[in-house]
């Protein structure tokens, strides 16, 4: 297999343990919030992904993929990341020929998969239930697990609290001083 292929895998696995992030220890509820009018639910979020991963698919086997709604979120994401699984293992099938170029799959569904996870770990914050900040470069994410049994946190950031805003973008937010950045004192005030 490829290098191109290889980090298409664990940009599967990367999806993967985002999506879980965002979800782990969500309220039962959270799979029906809506943030306007119009805002795609976290169900409705997850089974899009479904989607688009499913039409990556059809990129290497032909056809169309249009997944019908099931009937929860968890039935949601345990088709996800089926899915998720399957993908993984055509970008290793070298039979397979693919209708568009590694980069494309990248561009075009795995990086719009991959800003729906964002975009549920957002519906998490406005939901009143943030989720936990973390230095993703130490994350353990192997491309083989694109599974929901995501490992934790490999470096959550302490200074993180749910109930006060995240603190601004530095090498060491606790230390950003700037007229611009808040220190951590007025974060824990």
């Amino acid at each position: 297999m490829n290098t191109a292929r290889q980090l298409l895998q664990h940009f599967l696995a990367a999806i993967a343990y985002r999506t879980q992030k965002a979800l782990r220890g969500a309220p039962d509820d959270f799979g029906t919030f809506r943030a306007g009018l119009h805002v795609r639910t976290p169900h409705e979020l997850v089974w899009h992904m479904t989607g688009v991963i499913g039409y990556a698919r059809t990129m290497l086997h032909g056809g169309t993929f249009a997944p019908p709604r099931l009937e929860s979120l968890a039935d949601e994401v345990t088709r996800l990341h089926d899915v998720l699984a399957r993908l993984r293992d055509d970008f290793a099938d070298e039979a397979l020929d693919a209708q568009i170029r590694d980069e494309q799959f990248l561009h075009g569904p795995l990086a719009d998969a991959m800003t729906h996870a964002g975009q549920l770990a957002m519906l998490r914050r406005l939901a009143g239930s943030p989720v936990p900040s973390e230095n993703f470069i130490e994350a353990g994410i192997d491309a083989a697990n694109v599974g929901a049994d995501q490992p934790l946190p490999a470096a959550p950031d302490s200074w993180w609290r749910p109930d006060q805003p995240p603190l601004p973008p530095a090498p060491d937010p606790l230390r950003a001083s700037s007229p611009s950045t808040t220190s951590r004192e007025s974060h824990e005030s």
